[in-house]
């Protein structure tokens, strides 16, 4: 997909960030391991977008940003570190450089870590899972119990004696 200045534009104009959408400023640069823990974050929260060049708080105007110059080589240090592809985009705003990170979705029953911490959205701030969430996930890959047989190897008499 390519993303445009329009869809850039529809982006600031959500009420709040959500679980899938971050805006930072960053106008001279950001932090490598911050980016790594919004990608493996927003990726276990079902992928999204991290754009930086956009301040955080509305009505987030576009202020441009110098970081990541080389968005090709910076993707291949990010898959090096966290194990996955993220893509990123320049688009190139009338106020300013916009640099658009694309995060795709963890797969089903995986959970993505970096640094040892599981991480995820809660409001404003990265948070490690709980346990029960991590318990769900990693069930995911599980087959469902409709799809598991309730008793194998049952004789015609045995069926007959639980029925009764």
């Amino acid at each position: 997909m390519i993303i445009t200045v329009e869809q850039i534009d529809f982006w600031r104009n959500a009420k709040s960030e959500t679980q899938n959408l971050e805006f930072k400023e960053a106008k001279n640069q950001f932090d490598n391991k911050k980016l790594c823990r919004y990608c493996v974050a927003l990726a276990n929260e079902g992928g999204g977008h991290l754009l930086l060049g956009i301040a955080d708080k509305p009505p987030r105007p576009v202020v441009g940003t110098a970081a990541f110059n080389e968005p090709v080589n910076m993707a291949s240090k990010l898959f090096q570190v966290i194990g996955f592809r993220v893509d990123s985009q320049d688009v190139i705003h009338p106020d300013g450089r916009v640099l658009v990170f694309v995060i795709p979705p963890r797969p089903r029953g995986t959970a993505y870590h970096y640094e040892g911490a599981y991480l995820m959205r809660s409001g404003e701030e990265l948070v490690p899972m709980s346990e029960d969430q991590l318990r769900r996930i990693f069930a995911e890959g599980q087959p469902g119990w409709l799809e598991n047989a309730a008793l194998n190897n049952v004789s015609a008499q045995d069926v007959v004696q639980l029925l009764d």
